[in-house]
């Protein structure tokens, strides 16, 4: 692995089935078949029902929606447009500066993005902020009980079973935050690379989340502990119950950012070759959204990066 800390570098209809079966038997006829006038022509073979059979499933017909002002749109997208707003599931637990309430209303860097969405597909933004986990955001998308799901969502496979994920809007690198007292204990004055690479210290992250299976894969050897919440997670770190937190860097700079002295009691790590790659979750069932999307993502001006989202936390 590749790290570094604060100043150190390391380098279909049913009638589909005919097409196919008259392509088959027009093939045959090419090949020198012909048939009397009045004698019946011989049924599809098996195998052409069942060629048809998968052309249907792989390529359905085209059954896009005449909405009110006359356009023609995919179900995805007309149904949004119907409704006249944008369902987005977004977590329930503030996650400055992405997405939080500020003097009663919802605002953040994650809710301006769900809102210019919407702007584009000139409807309104609701949101559903149920869930409790990020994990429970991916099952509200999944349920069809809201269009996009956009948390600061890390896209992982587990989640890529159950939604589709768009293209990643903000690339962040993985690192650790150490309990100096009880890093040094394991470290034994070995260099820092060493100890990293084969890490066998206690790990804290929260629990059910995408950094709890990053840790179980990139760390195998460490002893991983679960918290319901990162300020738990925090808090284990500070009594010296773990030996690291786990998190995207995001997460670990934010501290040092709001407590220049808790480097004092601290240290951070960079995984420079180890990425959470953030995407807004869609329903399986809506391909053309998530194109849109995708398209909506590509053509935006403003990239979202990492010294962007920390100089919105002086907001």
């Amino acid at each position: 692995m590749l790290f570094k800390q604060p100043g150190q570098h390391f380098h279909g209809p049913r009638h589909g089935w005919l097409k196919v079966a008259f392509l088959v038997l027009g093939l045959s006829g090419s090949a020198g078949l012909t048939l009397a006038a009045g004698t019946p022509a011989p049924a599809p073979s098996a195998a052409a029902l069942a060629l048809a059979e998968v052309s249907a499933s792989v390529v359905p017909a085209s059954a896009l929606i005449k909405v009110a002002d006359g356009r023609q749109l995919a179900p995805g997208i007309a149904r949004i447009v119907n409704r006249g707003e944008l369902v987005v599931a977004m977590l329930g637990v503030d996650t400055p500066p992405f997405f939080y309430m500020r003097k009663g209303e919802l605002v953040g860097l994650e809710v301006d993005l769900a809102k210019a969405i919407a702007k584009e597909l000139k409807v309104n933004v609701r949101f559903d902020r149920s869930a409790r986990t990020f994990n429970e955001v991916v099952d509200v998308v999944a349920r069809q009980e809201a269009d996009l799901g956009i948390s600061k969502l890390s896209r992982t496979l587990a989640r890529a079973q159950m939604i589709s994920f768009t293209d990643p809007y903000l690339r962040l690198n993985h690192a650790f935050i150490l309990n100096r007292v009880k890093f040094a204990e394991l470290a034994r004055d070995r260099p820092l690379p060493v100890v990293i690479r084969d890490f066998k210290g206690s790990i804290g992250v929260i629990a059910k989340s995408s950094f709890s299976d990053y840790a179980s894969k990139n760390f195998p050897l460490s002893e991983l502990r679960e918290f319901p919440s990162w300020g738990d997670v925090l808090k284990a770190l500070e009594k010296g119950q773990v030996m690291a937190a786990y998190r995207d860097e995001f997460e670990i700079k934010r501290i040092l950012k709001s407590d220049p002295t808790a480097s004092l009691t601290l240290r951070t790590v960079t995984f420079k070759d180890l990425e959470d790659t953030l995407g807004i979750a869609v329903g399986i069932q809506d391909p053309t959204l998530l194109a849109y999307v995708n398209q909506f993502l590509s053509e935006g001006t403003e990239k979202m990066t990492i010294d962007k989202v920390l100089k919105a936390l002086d907001r």
